[in-house]
C-alpha cells in the first residue's frame, strides 16, 4: 500500500471545517474489495441481476441537475460473444430516492427492458458493420421504459411513464463490427420531457482498483498493489440525470438518500429483489456469509438487523492479523452515525432514519478541480457525500477503517488512484466500453465494399434482399471480426466451386 497524494492541507481543512467524522459514512463497511462485484452467494450466479456500483453527483457541467448512475453485470469480458451483454427482460432495474431521510423511498425510477431479434436464423448479435442505433445490420437491439412511482410510506400514489422504448446502446462487439462507436453512444443519450437525459447501454467498468485483496489481503505483500483489476471489463449502465427540484424534498432539505435495486420475476410470475446497492463495499467485506442474501433482500427500513457488522467490523482484526496494524478499539461508534445517517453539517437530513444508502446533499456545488479522496481531503462535494466516477473508494475506505477518523492518521492505498480510461465532460461521463475485437484488421481488408458488407446482404431475413449464399454463409460464419474473416475465405471458395462442372 502506498503513499496517496493528499496533502496535510487538505487533511487540517477537513478537521477545521468540524468534519472529522466526515470520511467515513460508507467507508468503514469498505476496505478493499470490488464494490459489489460477485458479492452475494446467490446473485454471484447471475449476473444479469447484480448491481456493482452506484454514483450520484451533482452534474458538473449542469449544477442544476443531478447525475445517478447505476451498473449491473460484473467481469464483462468484452469478446464474450456470440451472445453479447443484455439486460434481463423478466426484471425490474429500480433507482430509489429517499427525500426527507425516513428510511423510504418517496420516488422510484423503474426501468425495464424488451429484446428485439431481426434475423434468429443466425447466431450473429451483427451481420454487418454497425453506423447507427437502426441498422439493420444489429441483429440483436433492446429498448426501455422509464416509470416514476410516487410513494408515500411504501403505498404507490402515483405512476408516470416518463420514457418510452428508448433504444440501448449495444454491446461493443469490435472494431470491424462497430467502426465509430461514439456515434452509437451518442443516440443512445435521449432527452426527456420533463427536462431529464437518460442512457442505457454497455460502458467501462469506472470502478478502479486492485483486487488482488481476495488473495489473502494482498498475499500479506504490499509491494505488489498497483494493477486495476478492472481494466478492460465493462458494465450495463443506466444513466439518469434530471432537474434536481425534481427529487429533494425542498430548497430547505436539499439531502437525498439512493439506492438501487434489481427485481426478478420468479415462478409464480410474482417479482423478488435480489440485489440493493447503496454506499460501495458494504455487502462486500462489511456483511458476513450469513448475512449477505439477506441484506440483497432487504429494504433500508430494517437495517438495524446490520448494526453489529459496522460496529465490530471484521475487516481491521484481519488487517492486524496479517500486518500487524493496531485495529480502532471497538465498538466503532465513531462510525456508526456517519455510516447510517450521513455527515452532520454536510449530507445528513434533519429527523433521520439510521440506514443504509449513498447520501448527496445536491446543494453543495460541484468542485472545480475534484480531489480524489473527496471529504477526507476537503472537497465535500466528494465521497461520502454522494459519489462521483472519480472517487478512490478504497483508498479512502483503507484509511478509515484503520482509524483515520479516530487519531490514527495514515496514507493507506492500493497504488490505483485513477480509471484506466479517462471519463467524459458531459453527460453520461461514463468511458466508452472496451471493444472485444482490439487488434488491426486483418491484411487485405480495408473499408471499401468487402466481406464485411456482403455479410449484412446475404443474411438479412427472406424478402430483405438477401443472397442465394445464405445457407452456406450462416453455417460457416463465427462471431465479430475473426468469423468474417473465414466467411470471406469460404464465400470466394464457394463461388469458384459453382463456377466447374461435374
Amino acid at each position: 500500500m502506498t503513499p496517496n497524494s493528499r496533502t496535510g492541507a487538505g487533511r487540517r481543512s477537513l478537521a477545521a471545517g468540524g468534519l472529522a467524522a466526515a470520511g467515513t459514512a460508507a467507508l468503514e463497511p469498505g476496505a478493499a474489495a470490488a464494490s459489489s462485484h460477485r458479492e452475494a452467494p446467490l446473485v454471484s450466479g447471475t449476473p444479469q441481476y447484480d448491481n456493482t456500483d452506484l454514483y450520484a453527483f451533482v452534474s458538473p457541467d449542469k449544477p442544476d441537475t443531478t447525475t445517478i448512475i447505476a451498473n449491473w453485470i460484473p467481469f464483462e469480458e468484452p469478446a464474450g460473444g456470440p451472445n453479447f451483454f443484455t439486460f434481463a427482460e423478466d426484471a425490474q432495474y429500480d433507482i430509489h430516492i429517499d427525500t426527507d431521510g425516513d428510511a423510504q423511498g418517496e420516488l422510484l425510477f423503474r426501468y425495464t427492458f424488451r429484446t428485439h431479434t431481426k434475423n434468429e436464423k443466425t447466431f450473429l448479435y451483427n451481420t454487418g458493420p454497425v453506423t447507427s442505433l437502426d441498422d439493420p445490420d444489429l441483429n440483436i437491439t433492446q429498448t426501455y421504459d422509464i416509470e416514476l412511482l410516487k410513494l408515500k410510506d411504501q403505498h404507490l400514489v402515483s405512476r408516470t411513464k416518463i420514457a418510452d422504448d428508448v433504444p440501448v446502446a449495444p454491446s461493443n462487439v469490435g472494431k470491424a463490427s462497430m467502426p465509430d462507436y461514439d456515434t452509437l453512444r451518442e443516440q443512445a443519450v435521449r432527452e426527456l420531457a420533463d427536462g431529464a437525459t437518460t442512457f442505457a447501454g454497455q460502458a467501462d467498468d469506472p470502478f478502479f482498483l486492485d483486487l488482488r485483496v481476495f488473495d489473502l489481503l494482498y498475499g500479506g505483500n504490499l509491494s505488489e498493489v498497483g494493477n486495476d483489476t478492472l481494466k478492460g471489463y465493462n458494465v450495463n449502465s443506466l444513466a439518469l440525470q434530471v432537474p434536481t427540484h425534481m427529487i429533494v424534498e425542498s430548497a430547505d432539505q436539499p439531502v437525498v438518500g439512493i439506492w438501487s435495486t434489481t427485481r426478478r420475476k420468479n415462478a409464480k410470475g410474482q417479482f423478488t429483489q435480489v440485489s440493493r446497492l447503496g454506499n460501495p463495499l458494504v455487502n462486500e467485506v462489511v456483511n458476513p456469509l450469513k448475512d449477505k442474501d439477506t441484506f440483497n433482500a432487504s429494504a433500508p427500513w430494517d437495517d438495524a438487523q446490520f448494526l453489529k457488522n459496522v460496529t465490530n467490523p471484521e475487516l481491521p482484526k484481519l488487517i492486524e492479523a496479517i500486518y500487524k496494524i493496531e485495529a480502532p478499539a471497538e465498538p466503532r461508534n465513531d462510525l456508526v452515525d456517519v455510516f447510517l445517517k450521513g455527515v452532520e453539517g454536510l449530507n445528513q437530513p434533519p429527523h433521520v432514519t439510521p440506514s443504509e444508502m449513498l447520501r448527496l446533499n445536491t446543494s453543495i456545488e460541484p468542485a472545480a478541480e475534484p480531489k480524489r479522496l473527496g471529504v477526507l481531503d476537503g472537497d465535500n462535494a466528494g465521497f461520502p457525500n454522494g459519489r462521483r466516477l472519480t472517487d478512490d473508494v478504497i483508498d479512502a475506505a483503507l484509511q478509515v477503517v484503520e482509524g483515520e477518523l479516530v487519531g490514527a492518521a495514515n496514507d493507506l492505498g492500493d497504488a490505483v488512484d485513477a480509471n484506466d480510461k479517462e471519463f467524459g465532460a458531459s453527460f453520461p461521463y461514463l468511458a466508452n466500453p472496451t471493444e472485444g475485437s482490439r487488434g488491426p484488421l486483418a491484411e487485405g481488408v480495408d473499408s471499401g465494399n468487402d466481406v464485411r458488407n456482403q455479410l449484412g446482404d446475404a443474411l438479412r431475413p427472406a424478402g430483405a434482399g438477401g443472397s442465394d449464399d445464405t445457407t452456406l454463409i450462416a453455417a460457416s460464419a463465427g462471431a465479430g471480426a475473426f468469423g468474417i474473416l473465414l466467411i470471406g475465405g469460404a464465400l470466394m471458395w464457394w463461388r469458384r466451386m459453382r463456377g466447374r462442372a461435374y
